[in-house]
């Protein structure tokens, strides 16, 4: 550990002091990338679950080194880390059978972990993991995209408002070498309309990316809403 943190591991009002700032610090790193991408759960969320989780493992420190609770101070950072399971589980959004804010609900879950290091004195960890919280989320989501615009399978949501304008999507399939391997009509319980929609699961055609098939089909007449699930 480094001994540059030495002075500042125990409870005082400067420690405290310290170890608050440093996970608002952390969670406003954390959250930043989030907010920059307008996802339900940004700066602000970010801080204040890692400043919660932060003063959780203070407080218990504090409940057994100064009252004499003599209880398991890890109890209530274990609770932090069960609970913030339940605010993840309000950022993924399920629509259209596609599941959105996993990464978003990961974030807070690390947040409250680097809050959790910081309350207890392990600065050198909290700020370590912000540091490769900030690198998965920057770096890793390039390589992330790159390789899911190369994919060899690509499922699609298609909401149309007639057979004519399903046929030229087929056709558009079949003329780029698209093969087709799973296909499902429905109606859209999405809008008050019940448009007509399908669900596709594509094998791709090397010489075509993803986002050119859709921006293609967005534009194609009768098509209301292309989306990948």
């Amino acid at each position: 550990m480094l001994a540059i943190f030495d002075g500042i591991r125990d409870i005082t009002m400067l420690s405290v002091a310290i170890r608050m700032f440093l996970a608002v610090i952390c969670g406003g790193i954390i959250g930043l990338e989030r907010e920059y991408k307008r996802r339900p759960a940004g700066f602000r969320t970010h801080i204040l679950i890692c400043l919660g989780a932060a003063m959780t493992t203070v407080t218990s420190q504090y409940m057994y080194l100064y009252m004499n609770y003599f209880t398991d101070m890890a109890r209530l950072g274990a609770q932090v880390v069960a609970g913030v399971g339940f605010i993840g589980a309000g950022t993924i959004i399920t629509r259209r059978e596609r599941v959105k804010g996993l990464t978003t609900a990961a974030g807070l879950w690390a947040a409250a972990i680097v809050g959790l290091a910081a309350g207890a004195g392990f600065f050198e960890g909290a700020i370590v993991a912000t540091i490769l919280i900030e690198v998965a989320e920057l770096l890793f989501a390039k390589l992330e995209y790159n390789v899911l615009e190369h994919s060899p399978v690509v499922n699609l949501y298609i909401e149309y408002t007639g057979k004519e304008s399903l046929n030229a999507v087929m056709d558009y399939f079949k003329q780029s070498n698209i093969r087709i391997q799973d296909l499902e009509i429905t109606r859209s319980k999405v809008t008050s309309k019940h448009n007509a929609c399908a669900i596709l699961t594509l094998r791709m055609n090397r010489q075509i990316s993803a986002s050119k098939m859709i921006a293609h089909l967005k534009t194609s007449e009768g098509i209301l809403l292309v989306d990948e699930l």
